[in-house]
């Protein structure tokens, strides 16, 4: 192990300057806070660093819902322009939650205020530009082309939010702004679907299904992205591919499992549990169960909405033994795998495992 007295050293031989130094020792510092009693291939996850952060945030959620309740009761008394009052007490709101991001966020490095003041700019955010730019009698009569452009706006705002604060969550909330404004605007481009699970459906008419679909595929990409530039994952682009997986493998098993749990087949439940399993691999190998428990969890609550056959109950029980097997051996499970795929994949770009980690020792001690 590398100690600062062997930093200091290098830095008076010459090795090293001072400022590569104290990077390497910030590195350091970092990659322990986030590992830290975990093992090697366990993902690091942080809501809250201490109480004072959840202090804070209570006095954040007060503050906004007294902000809302004058909004709402000063609004009230102005029905001669609605939309311009609206408007301006958001744009007066998106003013103060940036100063308030400007110092928890960047100065004090707050998790858990970072997050509350994410969510709150976003929808912020929707409400100040759909207020402007929707037209809400146009979307009483089911005409909805009014909705697609404040919330692509709404898109570009919370980015810009994000490339400001780097909070995580933040292009979480990028994600699904994303996601509705393309969904928004296929619909109003020819009939919108009669119910939420036309929306879904592959046998529906329409790009629905399969717009969720490439766009979950297309976050994950990118969420992968994240991943592969921070294997060990000590920075935060680790936890911006966290969020995104997040929101990704909603996406991506909800046109799948939807499709294949509305018909009759007797077959399709062995195709969707196959399907499942396929997942997981992918999971395992990425190392990143946030990816298959939110896939999971969704197929669990849409088979339990959709269905209450038997056969159902008994696929949920596979599956939740299935979650435990995995919880229990999943460095075990990864270890193979990578064994067995590892001519195949960039294993210096995925977390390692203690196989990989020996196989990486190997070769640079050869």
């Amino acid at each position: 192990m590398i100690q600062s007295e062997d930093l200091k050293a290098a830095v008076s031989a010459g090795i090293l300057n001072e400022g590569q130094a104290a990077s390497l020792t910030a590195l350091a510092h970092s990659r322990s806070g986030a590992r830290e009693n975990l093992s090697i291939s366990d993902e690091p996850f942080e809501l809250f660093k201490g109480f004072n952060e959840i202090f804070i945030v209570v006095g954040l959620l007060i503050l906004t819902s007294g902000w809302v309740a004058f909004s709402a009761i000063s609004i009230g008394t102005q029905f001669a322009n609605v939309t311009g009052a609206i408007t301006f007490r958001s744009l007066i709101s998106a003013a103060v939650l940036w100063a308030l991001s400007e110092y928890f966020v960047r100065r004090r490095r707050m998790v858990a205020p970072a997050i509350v003041l994410s969510g709150l700019f976003a929808i912020n955010a929707g409400i100040g530009l759909n207020a402007q730019f929707s037209e809400p009698f146009m979307v009483m009569q089911d005409d909805i082309s009014s909705l697609p452009f404040p919330l692509l706006l709404t898109t570009g705002a919370t980015f810009l939010f994000w490339l400001r604060f780097r909070v995580p969550i933040a292009l979480a909330f990028v994600a699904l702004a994303l996601f509705a404004s393309a969904v928004l605007f296929s619909a109003s481009q020819g009939r919108p679907p009669e119910t939420l699970e036309d929306f879904f459906l592959l046998s529906s008419e329409g790009s629905f299904a399969w717009l969720t679909l490439v766009l979950g595929l297309g976050t994950f990409a990118v969420a992968m992205g994240f991943d592969m530039s921070d294997p060990h994952r000590v920075s935060r682009r680790s936890a911006n591919g966290f969020w995104l997986h997040v929101i990704a493998a909603p996406a991506i098993v909800n046109t799948v499992a939807l499709s294949l749990l509305s018909s009759e087949s007797d077959g399709n439940m062995t195709i969707l549990i196959a399907f499942l399993a396929l997942m997981a691999i992918v999971a395992i190998v990425i190392d990143r169960r946030s990816f298959l428990i939110t896939g999971v969890g969704y197929v669990v609550a849409v088979a339990s909405t959709l269905s209450e056959a038997e056969g159902t109950a008994v696929s949920v029980l596979i599956l939740g033994l299935s979650l435990l097997l995995l919880g229990a051996f999943w460095e075990k499970i990864r270890s193979i795998l990578l064994g067995v795929l590892g001519p195949v994949l960039p294993l210096k770009r995925l977390p390692p495992s203690s196989k990989t980690a020996a196989h990486f020792h190997k070769d640079t001690s050869e």
